[in-house]
């Protein structure tokens, strides 16, 4: 197979994204759209390879079911409930299967147009460099629950395509979070110097590591030496900075060989490999199969 250029999926609509993905529904309203996310069957596995969208996402859910989530770097095993926010233009990619239920909304900032806020500015969860996800107790979700609710009712009930009421709540609902968020980082003890450098390089090779695979590349964007950054990571983690690299391109071509048809060529373009061998070498090193003996064990 000769190598084509792959290109990441790039969702500017929310009903282009909407589509596919496994669950019904669609928005009449191009900027703004409310998802009661219900169980369809729990044995239908989601995934999606990476992918860029230019709108915003956050959501609430809890889990019915046993489950492993995996938002980028961030693994859950068997989480209780769990909020996540997702800011536009990150690459972005995730699996679970589909024992996962709660409240989903997308939306344009266009959808605020009576307020026009800096959102990255004005809500701070939602981060332009990485994903934010708390995970906690069914407690907190029942806590949290009922503002969701709010704006959910509101959205359901208009018969209006722009859902102004709906907007403002969930302009409300927004600064509630943000309390919430601030409540919950005051049990955190303060980070060490080495420990921020190493939130920032993998928060950056969440974002980059389909195309940069070296300490250096890393080193560049956090206006550090390759060395500084290298022995940082090392005294944060115990682990060196490589590891990180590849046990992110590797968790996602576990997620890749899983969860897709897609041929191991088509694999190893889809995340920038020059050839189909040296992918076979770098994922037998990571996993210890071969991506075919690896994809045969998952079925």
């Amino acid at each position: 197979m000769a190598k084509t250029k792959i290109t990441l999926p790039y969702y500017t609509e929310i009903n282009d994204f909407l589509a596919s993905i496994p669950w019904p529904g669609r928005t009449t309203d191009p900027n703004f759209y409310c998802l009661r996310l219900k169980q369809l069957d729990q044995e239908l596995q989601v995934y999606r390879p990476p992918f860029k969208r230019s709108f915003y996402f956050f959501a609430l859910f809890f889990n019915s079911g046993k489950i492993e989530v995996n938002y980028g770097h961030e693994t859950i095993h068997d989480p209780d409930s769990y909020l996540v926010f997702h800011s536009p233009n990150l690459v972005y990619s995730f699996a679970h299967n589909n024992a996962l239920e709660g409240y989903v909304i997308y939306f344009k900032p266009e959808c605020f147009s009576f307020f026009k806020p800096d959102f990255h500015q004005q809500f701070p969860l939602f981060d332009i460099s990485h994903t934010n996800l708390f995970k906690f107790d069914h407690a907190t979700f029942k806590q949290l629950a009922p503002h969701f609710e709010a704006v959910f009712t509101t959205y359901e009930r208009s018969g209006k395509a722009q859902h102004i009421e709906a907007r403002i709540k969930l302009l409300g609902l927004l600064y509630y979070l943000e309390d919430f968020a601030i409540e919950k980082k005051k049990d955190i003890h303060p980070a060490t110097t080495q420990q921020i450098l190493l939130r920032k390089f993998i928060q950056l090779i969440n974002n980059h590591y389909i195309d940069k695979r070296t300490v250096q590349e890393y080193a560049d964007m956090l206006s550090v030496t390759a060395n500084y950054l290298s022995q940082s990571v090392k005294q944060a983690s115990g682990k060196n900075a490589l590891t990180f690299i590849a046990g992110r391109l590797a968790t996602e071509a576990k997620s890749l060989i899983q969860y897709t048809d897609f041929e191991i060529a088509e694999v190893a373009y889809q995340l920038n490999f020059s050839d189909p061998a040296n992918f076979g070498k770098f994922f037998k090193k990571q996993a210890g199969l071969s991506p075919s003996e690896f994809r045969k064990r998952c079925k």
